[in-house]
């Protein structure tokens, strides 16, 4: 099995291809941290509010 043409040999200078590689990895690294804000965001809100919830004498 060979990769696919042209993605072990660049067309461009080698300067041009490891900036767009770097460009690449820091919008995949970028997306995948807000992903994971998301996440925490959600969190924080489940823990807060079951936290309000055990602090509220009621019905429960």
């Amino acid at each position: 099995m060979f990769p696919p043409f042209g993605c072990c040999l660049p067309s461009e200078a080698p300067e041009t291809f490891r900036r767009r590689h770097h460009e690449r990895k820091l919008r995949m690294l970028t997306f995948w941290r807000e992903g994971l804000e998301r996440q925490l965001a959600a969190l924080d809100a489940t823990i807060s509010t079951l936290r309000r919830q055990m602090d509220t004498p009621g019905d429960a």
